[in-house]
């Protein structure tokens, strides 16, 4: 299994991390296959897999539903879940017992938390030996006060991120991700931390990227953000199914070819 240790030392050896958002065990086992180094359970099930309007709709159940089949299908892969929204930043009790029951039933390596306000969580779960990642930038459970737009465009906000960064690692956490920021501001914060910095929309001169697995691959996604690449178009299967609907409704499947052959009603008493 790929370990926080590997992922660390990929940084200090100037390779990059490759992180991919999943929700299930088919995709995962994709995931692991084609040796990614490393898989976000990200809230964004909430949309992507559950129809929800947002993330603020996940409970920390359905986080540990989903993170249980992603490590059934990727078991040797490094786990990264997030904490959904409402399940931290309540208090120091609270937010711990969630902490807790969330690694210790997602099978997850570490729990990601958004944003620079929950330090003092960090050092708390750090010190109980929880791995955490950080989340700075566009952080998704805060949309409805920040909107979703680029993060860190003044002098004045992009100063604020590097402190923010700093004391994220200062707290802890393990690795940070880095959403919808400056490309400058991206390439700072890593020059400037010893933790990984994966980034989303962050430009290319962080320690590693992150996309999710349905933008990638336009698998049920309304719309794609201008920091997304398609590298295929799972939307064909549309019309593999439009073709499955046409044959049952003229009765051309099943075909012979599909059919168990033997004849059993011949020994059947009438």
């Amino acid at each position: 299994m790929k370990t926080l240790s590997n992922i660390q030392q990929m940084k200090q050896d100037g390779e990059k991390i490759s992180m991919v958002t999943a929700y299930d065990y088919p995709s995962a086992k994709q995931v692991e296959l084609a040796q990614i180094d490393m898989i976000l359970v990200g809230d964004s099930l909430g949309m992507t897999v559950l129809g929800y309007e947002s993330t603020v709709d996940v409970t920390l159940e359905d986080m540990i539903h989903h993170s249980r089949a992603v490590r059934r299908g990727a078991p040797n892969t490094f786990v990264v879940v997030d904490m959904p929204f409402g399940t931290v930043g309540i208090d120091r009790k609270t937010d711990i017992q969630n902490a807790i029951k969330l690694y210790q039933e997602s099978n997850g390596n570490a729990l990601k938390v958004e944003g620079a306000h929950l330090t003092e969580f960090m050092q708390q779960a750090t010190a109980m030996g929880i791995p955490i990642v950080a989340h700075l930038g566009l952080t998704p459970q805060s949309v409805g006060v920040m909107g979703y737009k680029l993060q860190g465009a003044t002098k004045e906000a992009a100063q604020q991120l590097i402190e923010d960064a700093k004391a994220v690692e200062r707290a802890g956490a393990v690795a940070l991700v880095l959403e919808a920021i400056p490309s400058d501001l991206a390439k700072a914060v890593s020059e400037q931390l010893t933790i990984p910095v994966i980034g989303i929309g962050a430009g290319k001169d962080t320690d590693g990227q992150v996309l999710v697995y349905h933008d990638m691959l336009n698998y049920g996604v309304d719309r794609q953000a201008k920091f997304v690449k398609q590298y295929d178009d799972f939307s064909i299967g549309i019309a593999a199914l439009e073709q499955y609907n046409g044959e049952v409704k003229s009765g051309v499947f099943p075909s012979e070819a599909y059919t168990y052959k033997k004849q059993i009603m011949s020994e059947v008493e009438a």
